[in-house]
């Protein structure tokens, strides 16, 4: 009987080798294990990785593979793609329950011991030897690798305390004090960050990959560890910091290629899943669609801009760090006006900017123009894209002869030299009120979107205003609370244009050096 037939809870009923013996239990590896396991989710149409969006065509069909090849595997990809989550996943194909010798450090089956101390007690004791039962989730380790990571760290060291109190040489097995992957025996044992690992650490996991065998200061140790091996590792062409040592690519069996979603749709999915947004907010804030695209858009805009390292690569985790901003930026202003609920805003998005600065890397034009300036450049391109799939294209429009623009009683009314200000903290009503004060804006939102409703037709009247300025048709600029909104052209005599460099700059060039 295999592992995943013995009973839901095995502790109360098998607690020596004898009753293992009785029961039919027969040992398996772990490879067989993930194997069995997978080929029963596949028949049930289980599934496997739950969680885990936008890989169903590509990265989980590899992985299957390699799992019924029994394969140690490499996940390659770029930051924030879900390499460790797939890698903790794993662990849901092993049985829930397992034995082992009780008392042994290297989680010995009975049936098969492995460790001195196993051996010796199941030759004292026989079928009393006590059986003890291990969870799956206990048969999960994880290491991160960095550069101060020691050989013994992972496979062990000679004890010299041991030795000298136990009466024996370095050579006796009993005197080792085991590292982390021969403690992972019979279980999956992960390295994060590949390429961070010293090249003569690397060198030592050769042995244990194709002959199972273990060296510890030049004394041969012959240990037939039964281990899942599960690497991940950034692109060699992108971290300089290091690289996998060829002759250990060469027995890692599969290296699967992870990747970033391939649709705002599948990003949306992943940020709403992973965003982590409290009870409370979601009492006090309302959402919608256009949030989740725009914040999504974000990353789009910069994977492809010029000012962001392109190897680097844009993690999943910005977007869930700007979506949970824009949230936690609405409730701040619930909780400032002393207002119950709030609809969420645009402003809130362009608020979000701390979440994005942080998460790409720049090249050298990007530290030149700073990530700051950056980060609003990407918000504004983000909301130039999805503008265009909610109101007429601007450009188009201003070609058409025999129609006026859609947007020219908007454009005239600031034309006249009217400006509107929209602070982030501003209430409810006076946000309503600052909206409502431009002629031909709600005209244009109920014509295009009859059916909405009160708050995310302001929603859209704030949208349009943001998109009409991302088109050059009017201006936006920066205010330390918020932004307002003018004519274009009066707005190059006065103040910057949004994502620009502040007066103050500007004032202190003008103002004389002083002399130290």
């Amino acid at each position: 009987m295999a592992n995943d037939q013995l009973p839901t809870n095995p502790l109360q009923h098998i607690t020596t080798l004898g009753q293992l013996k009785k029961s039919g239990y027969k040992p398996r590896t772990v490879k067989a294990e993930l194997r069995e396991n997978l080929i029963r989710k596949l028949r049930l149409k289980e599934e496997v990785f739950p969680g885990i969006f936008g890989y169903d065509e590509t990265v989980i069909p590899d992985l299957q593979r390699a799992i019924l090849a029994g394969h140690h595997i490499n996940l390659l990809g770029l930051r924030g793609q879900a390499k460790t989550r797939i890698a903790r996943l794993l662990i849901n194909l092993l049985d829930e329950w397992m034995p082992v010798v009780a008392g042994a450090e290297l989680n010995d089956d009975p049936l098969q011991p492995l460790s001195v101390f196993a051996k010796n007690l199941i030759a004292e004791h026989g079928d009393n030897t006590p059986v003890a039962w291990m969870h799956r989730d206990e048969r999960y380790t994880e290491k991160l690798a960095t550069p101060d990571v020691s050989v013994a760290d992972l496979i062990g060291d000679a004890d010299p305390i041991k030795a000298a109190t136990l009466k024996l040489p370095y050579s006796d097995e009993r005197v080792i004090h085991f590292g982390l992957i021969p403690r992972a025996h019979r279980g999956i044992f992960v390295i994060n960050e590949l390429p961070d690992l010293q090249a003569r650490i690397q060198v030592s996991l050769f042995n244990i990959l194709q002959e199972g065998d273990i060296q510890i200061r030049g004394f041969k140790v012959r240990l037939p560890l039964d281990i899942q091996f599960v690497f991940t590792a950034n692109p060699e062409d992108y971290t300089n910091r290091g690289s996998i040592v060829t002759p250990l690519k060469d027995r890692i069996d599969a290296q699967i290629i992870t990747h970033y979603p391939k649709s705002i749709e599948i990003g949306k999915r992943i940020t709403k899943q992973e965003a982590r947004i409290k009870d409370e907010q979601k009492g006090v804030v309302t959402s919608n669609e256009i949030i989740h695209d725009l914040v999504e858009q974000v990353a789009v805009e910069a994977r492809g801009s010029e000012f962001v390292d392109a190897k680097s690569g844009v993690s999943a985790r910005l977007t869930i760090s700007a979506y949970e901003q824009v949230v936690a930026g609405a409730e701040r202003r619930a909780l400032v006006n002393g207002e119950k609920t709030t609809y969420v805003r645009v402003g809130d998005f362009i608020s979000a900017v701390p979440a994005i600065t942080g998460k790409v890397e720049l090249v050298y034009e990007g530290e030149q123009e700073g990530a700051g300036i950056v980060a609003e450049k990407l918000m504004g391109k983000a909301i130039r894209t999805l503008f265009l799939q909610y109101y007429p294209d601007p450009d188009k429009s201003k070609k058409l002869k025999n129609r006026p623009s859609p947007y020219k009683t908007v454009q005239e009314w600031f034309g006249n030299g009217n400006t509107l200000d929209l602070l982030h903290d501003a209430s409810t009503a006076d946000y309503k009120k600052a909206l409502d004060q431009v002629p031909g804006l709600r005209d244009i939102v109920t014509e295009l979107h009859p059916k909405e409703t009160p708050e995310h037709t302001y929603f859209l009247m704030e949208f349009l205003l943001h998109g009409l300025a991302e088109h050059s048709l009017i201006s936006r600029n920066r205010l330390t609370s918020g932004a307002q909104f003018k004519d274009l052209l009066s707005s190059m005599f006065t103040m910057p244009s949004f994502g620009g460099e502040d007066d103050e700059d500007e004032d202190d060039e003008e103002k004389p050096r002083k002399r130290r």
